[in-house]
């Protein structure tokens, strides 16, 4: 009896211990959203910076130094060309907005059983409700403005991390036993390349279908073009709903034109939909992580329940690591070697 209360002693001193660790864990998730955003930024970073080492005999501090300078000068120029446009076409969707919507309630009215959607679109109730949405909006650009300091810490992070990631590497080996460091550093490795040719990809599909869906809408002369183009490819990001919610707003715009031009524009989005999900992303993605639509969809979901926009933003970096650790950990170390 004495025997077996001693052997349980373990088991429930472990047991507390992940409770601890969950319940610390929980209290510290803003400082470690914070530093795993720092580290996909770090990887972000550590991309052309490896690329320009390869091809240039710098090292790793000069390297860094000219990303960064390089990354500045295409914010201030990007900034100073698109920056104003987009303001003023933001203001002009806040002007036009009444009138979209009786557009669509005129076509939605011609429509057999939705005429009491028409008739709620076409009396301004939707457009009333739309003000507490807008005042919501400005509170989150204020909180964005406020978090001003935990973004600057996570840039200063980034750039340490990416100076020396040899040492921080080295630091989280140390911390396993002596006999698995050899496969943690394989794991560390593995995950880097995942996140950063996932992140490298992302980024070119998006800047893809944001250029190629703005060319396309300023061809089709639709109002807004810019403003469209660039949620489009913003929402490239979200996974299964993310294209389908991004037409949306082009199809409207256009709809106040003529429904021929919300045609046109409907189909303008199906080919670049399909260009960027079966040519572009898989041609990008092929040597790294391949994120199931659904895992990743609820992977948004869960952390922007907890977490609000910094869970959003960074469910499918967090993703990405994490199915890299449970193909080489759960999977292979524990499953496939559980025999009976």
């Amino acid at each position: 009896m004495r025997s077996s209360s001693v052997i349980s002693w373990p088991a429930v001193l472990g047991s507390i211990t992940l409770v601890l660790l969950g319940v610390l864990a929980w209290e510290l998730r803003w400082v470690l959203l914070v530093l795993f955003g720092a580290v996909v930024l770090a990887v972000a970073l550590d991309v052309p910076v490896q690329l320009l080492q390869r091809r240039s005999p710098l090292q790793r501090p000069q390297a860094l130094m000219l990303v960064v300078l390089a990354l500045v000068l295409l914010a201030w120029v990007m900034g100073t060309l698109l920056l104003p446009e987009l303001v003023q076409q933001i203001q002009t969707l806040n002007a036009l907005l009444p009138q979209l919507l009786q557009r669509i309630a005129a076509v939605l009215g011609e429509v057999r059983g939705l005429e009491q959607l028409a008739q709620g679109l076409g009396s301004g109730s939707v457009l009333s409700a739309l003000k507490p949405v807008s005042g919501q909006l400005l509170g989150l650009a204020g909180g964005a403005a406020n978090s001003s300091i935990q973004v600057l810490l996570m840039a200063l992070l980034a750039l340490l991390l990416c100076l020396d990631p040899t040492s921080h590497a080295n630091l989280l080996i140390a911390a396993t036993p002596n006999f698995y460091r050899q496969h943690s550093r394989r794991l560390i490795a593995e995950c880097r390349e995942a996140l950063g040719g996932w992140l490298a990809g992302m980024t070119i599909s998006a800047v893809s279908v944001f250029l190629l869906t703005w060319a396309g809408l300023a061809w089709l002369q639709v109002p807004l073009a810019l403003l469209s183009g660039l949620v489009c490819g913003l929402l490239t990001f979200v996974p299964t709903i993310g294209p389908t919610v991004a037409t949306l707003l082009p199809t409207a715009l256009a709809l106040v034109v003529s429904p021929l031009l919300a045609l046109k524009v409907v189909i303008l989005r199906l080919v670049l939909q399909n260009l960027e999900a079966f040519v572009l992303t898989p041609l990008l993605l092929a040597r790294t992580v391949n994120l199931l639509p659904t895992v990743a969809l609820m992977s948004q979901l869960s952390l922007g329940a907890l977490l609000g926009l910094p869970g959003v933003l960074l469910a499918l970096p967090f993703v990405v690591v994490l199915q890299v650790l449970l193909q080489e950990v759960f999977v292979r170390e524990i499953m496939d070697r559980w025999t009976l």
